[in-house]
């Protein structure tokens, strides 16, 4: 058995040496008397149990936890971003719109690609494989357009926002490819928030000028790029965009913020970022989703059922900060429901919940499983979600970045928990005779 000295005790417990012998007063830790070593030793299993003890109770135990921030408060009935509902804002509201409440900017962010920026991201997008996700290109174009922005270490928050508006325009730009390219638009998509929409009204052309950064997306987010999407998606993925655009300090966001305390540029930020989301814990399990969906239309609890019996978990459920249904989740289902292009999915779904909550104490829908019906319902890629959570997310972590950059210094350094042979121990890694 390994032993710590109450020195290397305190250490690991985060308390001053007299708190360790008061835990062993009161018989919270044993302390051993070494017959060769002055002083109190204990037992390092014992002190593992209370440091875990003391982290499952939830209080703050570094950095992270204690960060502060004005921008997004996610609890149940939200998230609000800077106080507003964001299920509102989601009907009424557009990405430049919530760009500009997050950066705390007046009107709209417009998100113009630049044209000096845009052909080294078609560039690099031109060579990427045919089979890379859209993630993977969209993590390619932002790389291509930081190496061809000189100035884009100026961390001033004007600055900052210039910045970030003109790389995720020119990304979604270079994504969505050059609609008039062949001479004539890839489509008319539907009217943006509080444009005239109906049979007389003007359509509104992917990549031109009048349209919104959601419209702008659409060839990038179909699978059939030349087909004309439903009049309703642009709508659709408009909201999903705006609920997406933050979160608070999900785990893309906090990487985010670390880079971005080191001063590194809004690139780099976005970067860090992006490296995060794309794990199957966070920003990929909208695909895990779409599978799953995939296979549970024609038979929900047939599908279902092959899951629950492999013991494996069901992807679009749960979440670690709502008790019940994420909000976000019941905005895009409502907006499902009402579209009859989507009534199978919604089915599928809603055969799917109740499944999920037989007994009444199931995991409910989270907005991952949303994004899947989605996808779904308007023939998306399988990888739509991934993409739109990055394009939306992109406005968070800027938002984040630009608080960051006006705290004093790099802070996010954890002095870590060191859990392996101690010097002079006796254990075989310490006796081992290295060569080299």
């Amino acid at each position: 058995m390994e032993y710590l000295t109450a020195a290397e005790t305190a250490e690991r417990l985060g308390v001053k040496r007299e708190t360790v012998y008061a835990y062993a007063s009161r018989g919270l830790l044993t302390s051993v008397r070494g017959a060769q070593r002055r002083g109190s030793r204990f037992a390092q299993d014992e002190v593992e149990a209370l440091a875990a003890r003391g982290r499952e109770s939830g209080e703050p135990s570094g950095t992270v936890e204690r960060i502060r921030t004005r921008i997004t408060l996610v609890a149940d009935g939200g998230p609000w971003f800077r106080g507003v509902a964001v299920p509102a804002l989601a009907g009424s509201s557009d990405l430049e719109h919530v760009a500009a409440l997050l950066w705390e900017v007046p009107g709209r962010v417009p998100f113009d690609a630049d044209p000096d920026l845009l052909a080294p991201a078609r560039a690099v997008l031109a060579a990427a494989p045919a089979g890379a996700r859209a993630t993977d290109r969209f993590r390619l174009a932002v790389a291509a357009v930081a190496a061809a922005d000189p100035l884009r270490a100026d961390a001033r928050p004007g600055a900052v926002v210039a910045t970030a508006s003109s790389l995720l325009g020119t990304v979604v730009t270079a994504l969505a490819g050059d609609p008039g390219a062949a001479g004539e638009p890839r489509g008319a998509v539907g009217a943006g928030p509080g444009e005239e929409s109906g049979p007389g009204a003007e359509p509104v052309l992917a990549g031109s000028d009048r349209a919104d950064l959601a419209e702008r997306l659409l060839p990038a987010l179909v699978r059939e790029p030349d087909r004309v999407p439903a009049p309703a998606t642009a709508g659709h993925v408009r909201a999903a965009l705006v609920l997406l655009a933050d979160h608070g300090l999900a785990s893309s966001t906090v990487a985010a913020r670390v880079a971005a305390s080191t001063l590194a540029d809004v690139h780099a930020v976005v970067s860090a970022g992006l490296g995060a989301l794309d794990g199957p814990r966070h920003g990929l399990v909208s695909g895990l989703a779409y599978r799953f969906l995939a296979d549970a239309l024609d038979d929900p609890p047939g599908a279902l059922a092959q899951r629950l019996r492999a013991g494996e978990r069901v992807p679009g459920f749960g979440h670690s900060v709502y008790r019940g249904t994420d909000p976000r989740a019941t905005v895009l289902l409502d907006r499902l429901r009402a579209d009859p292009a989507a009534d199978r999915v919604v089915a599928c779904v809603d055969a799917v919940v109740a499944g999920m909550d037989r007994g009444g104490d199931g995991p409910a829908a989270n907005v991952d499983l949303a994004l899947a019906a989605l996808m779904h319902a308007h023939d998306l890629r399988p990888d739509a979600g991934e993409l739109l959570f990055a394009c939306a997310r992109t406005v968070g972590w800027v938002a984040h970045a630009r608080e960051e950059y006006a705290e004093p210094g790099p802070r996010f350094r954890p002095t870590g928990v060191y859990t392996g042979p101690r010097p002079g121990s006796t254990s075989e890694a310490s006796t081992t005779t290295l060569s080299v």
